[in-house]
């Protein structure tokens, strides 16, 4: 950016930048970086997910299919559910809407695997209400949410990419119905990784050091572990 200078009343000429590859108008990769490697985004959930590993235990549902399900909680899981909306690749074991779920029994779930999946819901607090009411007492919510990413335009042309996200919304809405000393959420990235993600560069371009530098005023990614209250509702068996 340009800088003023008080003592001239002139503006600063910048430094030239050196944009290489990226002085662009189309993104190196629009696969997010799968082709080239780990996603970034996918570096933040991957690196969330393994931290709270233990609680990914019991009856677990994750979105779309199991595969964090299997990869962190291991023998840990009783039973994996799969919850996604009806269509012909589906991997479901029970489908449904978060914005309607009345159908799922309530207070079932030992833990929640809920990642890159609220942008394409557009009643955000609909959907919340229905994920803490699918918990058990005690219950582990692990969300990972967008704050600067492309348009997935899978998602978009089926049902809607609608939202993005910074830390105080995803606190605001998760604190509608988490209590807030069980709830931590997390900002993760900085420039130089968001940058990196718009062009669909992998996680295994970048350092750990550049990886792991977090700046707030640059979100790339939300995660969020928020636990339901013991006492919220009465338990069902483990055997619906």
């Amino acid at each position: 950016m340009a800088q003023h200078n008080p003592t001239t009343n002139h503006v600063a000429a910048p430094h030239r930048i050196d944009f290489g590859d990226l002085r662009r108008l189309t993104p190196i990769s629009r696969a997010f970086g799968f082709e080239r490697g780990q996603p970034v985004d996918r570096y933040y959930i991957e690196q969330f997910l393994a931290e709270h590993a233990a609680d990914i235990h019991g009856r677990v549902l994750e979105i779309g299919d199991d595969h964090y399900t299997r990869h962190f909680g291991g023998d840990r899981v009783q039973h994996a559910d799969v919850l996604d909306l009806p269509r012909e690749d589906s991997r479901a074991t029970i489908v449904g809407d978060l914005q309607d779920a009345e159908h799922i029994p309530g207070n079932v779930f030992d833990c929640i695997i809920f990642t890159q999946t609220l942008q394409y819901i557009f009643w955000l607090e609909t959907a919340v209400t229905s994920l803490h009411r699918l918990l058990r007492p005690g219950g582990v919510l692990l969300g990972t949410f967008p704050v600067i990413s492309q348009i997935c335009r899978f998602d978009m042309d089926r049902w809607g990419d609608y939202w993005r996200f910074t830390s105080a919304s995803i606190h605001r809405l998760l604190s509608g119905v988490f209590p807030t000393d069980q709830l931590t959420v997390t900002a993760h990235g900085n420039v130089l990784t968001a940058v990196s993600f718009l062009h669909g560069l992998s996680a295994h371009e970048l350092t750990a050091e550049e990886l792991d530098f977090h700046d707030p005023d640059y979100q790339l990614l939300i995660t969020a572990r928020a636990v339901k209250m013991k006492n919220s509702a009465k338990e069902v068996p483990h055997d619906y």
